[in-house]
């Protein structure tokens, strides 16, 4: 049977795990990102504090305290809130993690009054955006540089 997760708030007791879990979801393509790009998408154990303190982090757990998946998300200017760092372990990959992720970053985004939320991706991560695609992000055309490889907008209308 597999275990069963809660969706929580991360801490920095939680740093290793979420570390691994980063880099365990993103190691099938460290060769298609540039060293830096991948190294800022990983986090270390010098960056991940800046994270913590500029987002919220969500991470799902399990009751030993193992971390399967996460994802980060800020309110900015103007009610439009951002994701960052969605990340689930290959392990836990198509049994749903990834959507209740995301829906509770969602959900926390519409309590604080947000009724837009953007994303960036890169083209490597194709499952990904198929998956953003299914959950109502569209891409808004605005491609920025990120590292020396292209980085995707997409957004959606929480009020939806």
């Amino acid at each position: 049977m597999a275990p069963a997760f809660v969706i929580r708030d991360a801490t920095m007791a939680d740093a290793p795990g979420l570390l691994d879990c980063l880099r365990d979801a993103f190691a099938p393509f460290r060769d298609a990102y540039t060293p830096e790009a991948f190294a800022d998408t990983v986090l270390t154990p010098e960056t991940l504090p800046a994270r913590l303190q500029s987002m919220t982090v969500l991470v799902a757990a399990s009751d030993d305290g193992s971390i399967a998946g996460t994802v980060a998300f800020s309110l900015g200017h103007c009610l439009e809130g951002h994701l960052r760092g969605m990340a689930v372990r290959p392990a836990g990959q198509g049994r749903g993690l990834a959507t209740q992720l995301l829906t509770s970053a969602e959900a926390r985004l519409r309590a604080l009054g947000c009724v837009r939320v953007t994303l960036d991706t890169s083209e490597p991560l194709t499952r990904a955006i198929a998956f953003y695609r299914r959950h109502g992000y569209a891409p808004t055309g605005c491609v920025q540089d990120f590292f020396g490889m292209p980085l995707h907008e997409f957004a959606r209308d929480l009020r939806e």
